[in-house]
């Protein structure tokens, strides 16, 4: 499956993306030749799960990071689409039990075994890498190569909503992706990566990812604006 059908099972994006089609076509083109050499993660079909799960209307949680994990545990992939999510069946990396850990702080929150965010998707999480591909092994091995300005458009589209939405932008990449979000509508908190080199580093316009109550702060953000909070600790 191409990056364009996979863009048409996702519902209203598709027509409100219409303007980056050309772009997908161009990104569809440098996968099939990239694949002649490597293995890409995620698969084709999955690349654009993000958009599938959670619909533009839907939208009123924005997770943003990288990009996909690189990895494989034998010849299942840990990537499937989703930023920090991985398959049922892989344990959860390193970045997402920081995650887990954040998200116990805050919550009654029990630790699962598995690191499938689904959950979170069909509540209007939108959970978007700022690159959507990368080859096995090779993290940032698909960086400028055309994502970043379709993760961007995608990012202006949910910036003009009407309805209030938070955005955790987690890493100096997802950072880079927050310029045009309309900050006097929509709540961005902005944290260092929660991989375990970054988690508890912070600079000058941005905290540290532990110890930032962001999911907390989400929420509250979300019901003092009259939207249904997230429930974390459905997985």
């Amino acid at each position: 499956m191409d990056l364009l059908d996979e863009l048409a099972q996702c519902g209203d994006w598709y027509e409100a993306l219409r303007d980056q089609h050309s772009r997908l076509a161009e990104l569809q083109a440098f996968l099939s030749e990239e694949e002649k050499q490597a293995q890409i993660l995620p698969v084709a079909g999955q690349r654009l799960a993000a958009l599938r799960m959670t619909s533009l209307e839907a939208v009123k949680v924005v997770i943003t990071g990288q990009d996909p994990y690189p990895g494989l545990q034998g010849d299942v992939p840990h990537a499937m689409g989703l930023a920090f999510s991985v398959v049922p069946t892989i344990k959860p990396p390193r970045s997402l039990n920081n995650i887990y850990k954040e998200l116990a702080e805050g919550f009654d929150f029990a630790k699962p075994a598995h690191g499938d965010l689904r959950g979170w998707a069909e509540q209007g999480v939108l959970m978007l890498n700022s690159v959507l591909s990368v080859r096995q092994g090779e993290a940032g091995s698909h960086a400028k190569k055309g994502w970043e300005a379709f993760s961007h458009a995608v990012l202006d589209l949910v910036s003009q909503k009407r309805e209030p939405v938070c955005f955790l932008s987690w890493g100096k990449h997802s950072h880079a992706l927050m310029g045009d979000v309309d900050e006097a509508r929509h709540m961005v908190i902005r944290t260092s990566h929660p991989s375990p080199l970054g988690a508890r580093k912070a600079g000058a316009d941005f905290e540290a990812f532990s110890g930032s109550s962001c999911f907390q702060r989400a929420n509250d953000f979300l019901t003092a604006k009259g939207r249904v909070a997230v429930d974390w600790a459905c997985l």
